[in-house]
């Protein structure tokens, strides 16, 4: 079994907040991750059919959800809480949803900002995108590897 995935269509990333979600594209060649904007949840319908329709409107062929773990590399509350996310948008979409580390990607995205002169109110607008669009280029840059097993949800429809 390959250790990538390397293949092509598009893949949407999220950085995943209970209020806010950070979403960004991929290129169908899979090099290069594009923000696309910043998703504010609503109720678990609408959410269903905002991601349905966004994956289909993209032709996404997967999705990376980013994965707080701690310094440490530890999971809590708020990997615990991505990944239910996860399960529910394989559940709701029918793709593969892929975990990838996104530890320090909020840090990298604020520093990035603030270099590219961003007010304190512009960066706090494109925080949640930029982070995705960092989580999923990392996720590129690697390869795209493939997950180990309990590091992915597929949908069993």
């Amino acid at each position: 079994m390959s250790t990538h995935s390397r293949s092509t269509g598009r893949l949407l990333g999220l950085d995943y907040g209970e209020v806010r979600i950070g979403l960004a594209i991929s290129d169908v060649e899979r090099r290069v991750a594009s923000p696309i904007g910043v998703y504010q949840r609503r109720s678990t319908h609408e959410d269903a059919d905002y991601f349905r329709r966004l994956v289909y409107e993209k032709n996404v062929s997967a999705i990376v959800v980013g994965l707080p773990r701690q310094t440490g590399g530890e999971e809590g509350y708020a990997a615990e809480a991505a990944r239910q996310f996860g399960q529910w948008l394989a559940e709701v979409t029918g793709l593969r949803v892929i975990y990838w580390d996104e530890r320090f990607t909020t840090q990298q995205a604020e520093r990035l900002m603030r270099e590219a002169g961003l007010s304190g109110k512009a960066r706090k607008q494109k925080l949640d995108t930029v982070s995705a669009q960092i989580l999923l280029q990392g996720y590129l840059d690697a390869g795209c590897p493939a997950p180990p097993i309990s590091d992915t949800t597929a949908s069993q429809t």
